[in-house]
């Protein structure tokens, strides 16, 4: 690659027009992360040569990869105008289209790059993914497995599988599927290079469990679970999970020892990650282990809450929001699960209920509404189950907070979008995972209003004048399923 763009730069010496040289020396600098440099050379480019479709469709992979999805679905658009019968910019288009939501256009991109070309393996994952995405969880299980019979070790195919499998509760292939998320280019930098056996399912015999945290804090909470089946098999166990969690995971039966990621690890004889631990012990819909609560505030914390919210709220339903997940997962995941808070209004319409931020970054809520923001105050997840632990009710899309508030046995109501995470299947209210979980799904894609009206109107029951006042059990309405 050196010596090619030695010599690119050589005939642009000589021939400063030269737009070929341009464009492939822009290719070049693509693939060596040099992005805006790619732009520009391509750019040139086509300002000497605006006729050939692989200038636009290289400049569009630029330009995508600088999260510029406008400008590079235009490039696409230009490219196929010039070039109308070349698979893969249809199929760069359908990606570009897809991150942006437009999920009809991106899967007619897709099985027009398969009319051209279809043994395309991407394309049959892609159009999974985009049908996936649409609610047709049957139609993307058969693209994934085209994709698997053209090219058999496909990781992205094989992770997306187990996604709509584990989505469909067909748990006993899902977990096995899910393995290969380790393969994929999001998390093959993250698997551990342990000497140590990854354990799946052997006899403990007295010996030593590694359960190491993986992904997000939501994943942490919910799989921590599995550290206490471990304890109950006889393992001696070590679970290793985010600074900001440690404090809370003191309180989860069957941990010997508990450390923070980074820190150095006693010895052991097996390890698994967290994700993996459903798979070791072959869990099922009808065997996950489903407590009503696993984990628990200090009760020193929970006093000092219940003395400070009595002084500043009287008579109501407390209740915290959390309206925004964290896009360290996706930008595009982000997007469709979280909420502007200004869209919340009818939330606070509703007589009776003091509510309560649980949002500890993102957009804030306006000064205009009727929301008590003591964030900045927690330092960690155990601070802030402290505050949910003297609430009646936590109202989350599906990040952390959710998982937080129905593990410690809290009442918890996710908005949840169209095409829900696998964990919540797919049109159940209720939740295998969470007692106290109760689900409000949009019924189209993006569809907020329909959701914050069903919460609106379930809220406004549960605040009733003839309903008894808020003890230390809440309502008597049935705040879960």
């Amino acid at each position: 690659m050196k010596e090619a763009e030695r010599l690119y730069w050589q005939i642009l010496a000589s021939h400063p027009n030269h737009s070929d040289s341009l464009h492939l020396l822009g290719v070049i600098a693509q693939q060596m992360g040099r992005g805006n440099l790619a732009i520009k050379l391509i750019t040139d480019a086509i300002a000497h040569n605006g006729s050939i479709g692989t200038y636009y469709s290289n400049l569009g992979v630029a330009l995508s990869a600088k999260g510029r999805l406008d400008e590079a679905v235009a490039c696409y658009r230009r490219a196929l105008e010039l070039t109308p019968d070349f698979p893969n910019v249809h199929y760069n288009l359908g990606n570009d289209l897809q991150k942006q939501g437009l999920l009809d256009e991106a899967a007619a991109c897709y099985r027009r790059a398969l009319d051209l070309q279809p043994h395309f393996s991407d394309a049959h994952n892609s159009l999974g993914v985009a049908l996936q995405q649409q609610g047709l969880l049957d139609e993307a299980v058969t693209c994934y497995r085209r994709a698997l019979d053209l090219t058999p070790n496909l990781a992205d195919a094989h992770k997306n599988l187990a996604i709509a499998l584990l989505a469909q509760g067909d748990m006993a292939k899902g977990w096995e599927e899910y393995e290969w998320r380790w393969k994929t280019s999001q998390m093959i930098d993250g698997q551990r290079g342990f000497s140590q056996p990854q354990w799946r399912g052997e006899p403990a015999q007295g010996r030593t469990l590694l359960i190491h945290a993986e992904q997000g804090f939501g994943d942490s909470l919910q799989f921590c679970r599995y550290a206490s089946l471990a304890a109950d098999l006889g393992f001696r166990v070590i679970l290793e999970a985010p600074k900001l969690l440690i404090r809370l995971l003191r309180s989860l039966r069957g941990v010997d020892i508990l450390l923070s990621s980074g820190e150095e690890l006693p010895p052991f004889d097996l390890h698994c990650p967290m994700l993996s631990m459903p798979l070791a012990l072959g869990t099922t819909i009808t065997t996950i282990p489903r407590a009503a609560q696993y984990l628990y505030a200090a009760e020193p914390q929970v006093a000092s809450w219940r003395t400070r919210l009595a002084a500043i709220a009287t008579n109501g339903c407390r209740v915290g929001l959390a309206w925004a997940g964290s896009s360290i997962l996706g930008a595009d995941r982000n997007r469709r699960r979280s909420l502007a808070p200004d869209r919340m209004v009818s939330l606070f319409e509703v007589p009776g209920v003091q509510f309560f931020s649980l949002q500890k970054s993102g957009p804030t809520v306006p000064d205009c509404f009727p929301v008590r923001d003591f964030m900045t105050e927690m330092d960690d997840f155990a601070d802030t189950a402290a505050l949910i632990a003297n609430l009646d009710l936590v109202i989350s899309v599906d990040t952390a907070m959710a998982h937080l508030g129905a593990a410690l046995g809290k009442p918890v109501w996710l908005l949840n979008r169209f095409d829900p995470c696998w964990r919540w299947l797919t049109v159940r209210r209720d939740s295998p995972w969470y007692p106290t979980l109760r689900l409000y799904r949009q019924p189209q894609p993006g569809d907020w209003d329909s959701v914050l009206a069903e919460v609106a109107s379930d809220l406004r029951n549960l605040t009733r004048p003839d309903d008894k006042a808020r003890g230390s059990g809440g309502h008597k309405s049935d705040f879960g399923r």
